[in-house]
């Protein structure tokens, strides 16, 4: 049953019914914790709490997460930060600001912001098939890389089968082609181009051409590229065999049902998650990349409205008005007329969720809480924090 954690971060918004447990190895190994007493919410701000720190409050009680965090950064670019709850049930210790959290599918945007810069480097064609690049790899039931173009991976309109959706239940290191194999094992679930739906397979596949054009890991990539290149001081890449949280961090939980005691989740191996979701990050630093990525400071204004203008709709897993262009969501805010939208992507991993995005004037939130969360009610209820903080 392992496979349903799996599936859970297969997508910021999947619905519920598929993560209900985690296997009894990772039980034991993790340990099993009860809910205990909250302790009172704080924020950055001074005196009364402002609606984000209200919509945080509201968030943790009385059946949510044990913990949440936020950070907004207003179009001056001066942050504000959040807690609300507790960070770990066994001490009662507090949220840590801005702490690290697994970010989950947050990565696959900057995955596809390597490709793109790649892409205007002439070192990679959008239109071009994988097989191009990795002759051989992608074939099986209905699959055939020399159709599959790299736009299709970053769009997720390849019809490739999700690998999350059959990962057993071994708890261990997962080499990146060994995902791509187990995907394969399966057919494909239409052709290429036909219509859109989400697939970690994608992004693995997007990882590894990176690796295989550049010569270089995909970890050092990033952190050259992305990371070093716009002061993303807390953000890396876990090591093969890193199942820690390097910087402060609140504990990450996992339920089986409502009711159920909270399993800490924390020290988790990534592996299976990769170019697709294994990046650790804050908030805040998440808040930067979305903001320095509109503004053009990563990609060349070619291949940013590349990103940005080939969208498709993608309401049925990311909400209403959603839709998913290269490796980034735009949703609109409730505050404007359907035309104002904010830019991001949002992830899910075991122990926690997170959500937010950026708009084209400077403005940024990003909420994480520390569970992961299996239904729309309460996924769409982060949201409201977000676009709460980013209305104002």
């Amino acid at each position: 049953m392992r496979k349903q954690v799996w599936q859970g971060f297969r997508s910021p918004t999947r619905r519920g019914g598929r993560r209900k447990a985690v296997s009894a190895a990772a039980a034991v190994a993790v340990g099993v914790v009860t809910m205990g007493i909250l302790a009172p919410p704080s924020a950055s701000a001074a005196g009364r709490p402002d609606n984000v720190q209200r919509g945080l409050n509201a968030l943790i009680q009385p059946e949510g997460p044990p913990g949440a965090l936020a950070s907004v950064q207003g179009r001056d670019g001066h942050d504000r930060t959040y807690t609300a709850g507790v960070g770990d049930l066994a001490t009662g210790s507090k949220v840590p600001r801005d702490g690290q959290v697994r970010i989950g599918s947050n990565t696959k945007t900057f995955t596809a912001v390597l490709v793109l810069q790649l892409v205007a480097e002439g070192k990679i064609g959008l239109d071009t098939s994988i097989d191009t690049y990795l002759p051989g790899l992608v074939h099986g039931e209905g699959i055939d890389g020399r159709k599959i173009k790299v736009r299709h991976l970053l769009q997720q309109t390849s019809g490739l089968p999700n690998y999350s959706n059959h990962l057993g239940d071994e708890v261990r290191y997962f080499e990146p082609r060994e995902l791509v194999d187990i995907a394969l094992r399966h057919p494909a679930d239409f052709d290429p181009g036909e219509k859109w739906a989400y697939s970690n397979t994608n992004y693995v596949l997007a990882g590894l051409l990176v690796e295989k054009v550049t010569g270089r890991p995909l970890a050092k990539e990033m952190d050259q590229r992305i990371f070093k290149r716009i002061g993303l001081r807390h953000t890396y890449f876990p090591a093969p065999g890193d199942v820690t949280i390097r910087g402060p961090h609140p504990k990450g939980y996992y339920q089986d049902a409502p009711g159920a005691p909270l399993r800490d989740v924390t020290g988790t191996d990534p592996s299976w998650g990769w170019a697709a979701g294994q990046l650790i990050s804050t908030n805040s630093d998440v808040n930067r990349f979305f903001t320095e990525l509109l503004s053009g400071h990563l990609l060349p204004q070619a291949q940013l409205t590349e990103m940005r203008s080939a969208t498709l709709p993608a309401d049925a897993t990311f909400g209403e008005g959603a839709r998913y262009g290269l490796g980034i969501v735009s949703k609109p805010l409730p505050c404007g007329r359907g035309d104002l939208l904010y830019w991001g992507h949002g992830g899910s991993f075991p122990g926690y969720e997170t959500r937010g995005g950026a708009t084209d004037d400077g403005r940024a939130a990003n909420v994480a809480v520390t569970i992961q969360l299996n239904d729309a009610a309460s996924r769409k209820r982060v949201d409201n924090v977000v676009e709460a903080a980013l209305c104002r």
